[in-house]
Order: C-alpha cells, then sequence, then structure tokens
C-alpha cells in the first residue's frame, strides 16, 4: 500500500457514529482549550459529525472554524450539528490532510482529533499541519493507543478483539498505537517547541459500560471494520460475532472497567 493511502478502518457506520458524536471539546480536546480565545482561525482536521468542531466554534468565535473531512459524506451531518447549536462561523470542505489546499501560515491553530492513527503517512500529515498553522500558533493533535487499553475484568474475547482490530488497522495502512508514537512523529515533522501530553476516557459506570460494550459489539459485526476483518483474513464471520458477545458480556458486569488511554501533542510553531 502506497505510503500515503490508508483505508479508513471504522468507517461510518452507525455504531461508529454513535461514539464520534458524543466526543465533545471537553472530553476530547480539553488540553488545547487553553490555547483558544474569540477571533482565533482554527483548522479541524477530520472533523467526522462536527460535534468538536461546533465546540471549538463557540470558543473562538467571531474567528472562524474550518473543519475538514476526506469524506465528503460525513460533512452534511457536521454541518446539521452546527445548525443547530446557531453556529455561523464554520465552514467545510473535504480535504487530504496529506495535501491540504490551504496557503502557508492560513490558522492560528490547526486541530486533529483520533486521525493520525488512520493515515498512510502521519509524519506528512504533520508537515502539512504545520504548513498551513502561523507562527505563534499551535497545531494540536491526539490519539488513542490500542494496545495500552486496558478493562477488568479479564474476558478472553476482548483479547482476541484487539488482537484482530489492531491486524486490521495496520493492514489498512493505519498505526492503532498512534497515541505513543506523536511525540516522535512531531519531531520528525520538524517541531521543536512540543508539550507532549496523555489523557483517557474511562468507562465504568452502568451506563457507560452499557454504551462503550454495544458500540464496539454492533461495529465488531456490522461495520465497515467487519468487513475488512473478514475480506483481510483476519477473522471469519463466526470470531466476529464471538468477539461481539464477549463485548456485550463485559458490558454486564456490575463491576466493569476500561480505559482507553490517549496521547497528546500541542506543538508551537
Amino acid at each position: 500500500m502506497p505510503k500515503e493511502t490508508a483505508v479508513y478502518t471504522h468507517g461510518h457506520h452507525e455504531s461508529v457514529l454513535r461514539s464520534h458524536r458524543w466526543r465533545t471539546a471537553a472530553n476530547s480536546a480539553a488540553y488545547l482549550l487553553d490555547e483558544l480565545r474569540p477571533g482565533l482561525a482554527v483548522l479541524d482536521v477530520g472533523c467526522g459529525p462536527g460535534t468538536i468542531t461546533a465546540d471549538l466554534a463557540a470558543l473562538v468565535a467571531p474567528g472562524r472554524v474550518t473543519a475538514v473531512d476526506a469524506v465528503a459524506g460525513i460533512l452534511g451531518g457536521a454541518a446539521a450539528v452546527v445548525d443547530e447549536r446557531g453556529l455561523e462561523n464554520v465552514e467545510f470542505a473535504v480535504a487530504d490532510v496529506h495535501a491540504l489546499e490551504f496557503p502557508d501560515d492560513s490558522f492560528d491553530v490547526v486541530h486533529a482529533h483520533q486521525v493520525l492513527q488512520h493515515v498512510g503517512d502521519p509524519v506528512q500529515a504533520l508537515r502539512e499541519m504545520r504548513r498551513v498553522c502561523r507562527p505563534g500558533g499551535v497545531v494540536a493533535a491526539r490519539d488513542s493507543d490500542y494496545a495500552a487499553m486496558t478493562w477488568y475484568p479479564e474476558t478472553p474475547g476482548l483479547g482476541t478483539w484487539l488482537d484482530v482490530y489492531g491486524r486490521v488497522a495496520r493492514g489498512n495502512g493505519g498505526e492503532p498505537d498512534a497515541g505513543r508514537r506523536l511525540l516522535s512523529w512531531a519531531r520528525q515533522a520538524g517541531f521543536t517547541d512540543i508539550t507532549p501530553t496523555a489523557a483517557a476516557w474511562c468507562f465504568a459506570t452502568p451506563e457507560s459500560r452499557a454504551w462503550w460494550s454495544g458500540l464496539w459489539a454492533d461495529r465488531t459485526t456490522d461495520s465497515v471494520y467487519a468487513e475488512l476483518a473478514v475480506a483481510g483474513g483476519h477473522a471469519s464471520a463466526e470470531q466476529l460475532t464471538e468477539i461481539a458477545g464477549a463485548w456485550r458480556s463485559w458490558g454486564e458486569e456490575g463491576d466493569g472497567w476500561f480505559m482507553v488511554p490517549h496521547g497528546e501533542v500541542l506543538c508551537r510553531v
């Protein structure tokens, strides 16, 4: 697979969007919030369904947010979220983060959440994000780290899920353990003023366990990820059904606990 070519592992099944719509600037970009103020120009790379985008737009208004995604079809939903919130300072475009069609020094803040793990060349992506960011601005990236995810109680089926997911993601040209690599990638991209941090999501209440386990059970059998897992020879449909069952069983555990760690970098240009 060419270096800058990668297949988005998750696709845009309802179970995927269910997860993405839960994301906010508070729970997914807290490390960036102190850098934001009214009047800034922001580029939100890989905006998905637009919930984080809308939060960023509210924080920098009357500044502008340009939200881009590689998939045109997802932008309509993002625009609907922005419209529902009455925001008028967001514009949308289709873009490839490896080759952004914006002039140098166009934005004060360039942000990407859960993007670099899915691209073919994350260092080139960061170079492009750096190119379009003005001197004195910041490039912010946050990605999960699958190998560092942990849960209780131990559920063999979830161990199988983690192994299968890693093979599918890498087979698609991505890097599922991107969180731990962000600092290295940023340095390779030419940044020297980097603040690396980490944060986690935790799903341990009855409601959050049911939500998290349910969306992964559905994703494991019904999404593009499921199709790619079977087509790539990483798992059979029967194995995926067993993994989905393991997710649902874990979700019913009264003391179940799941942590999703993230690496973060705030890179000053």
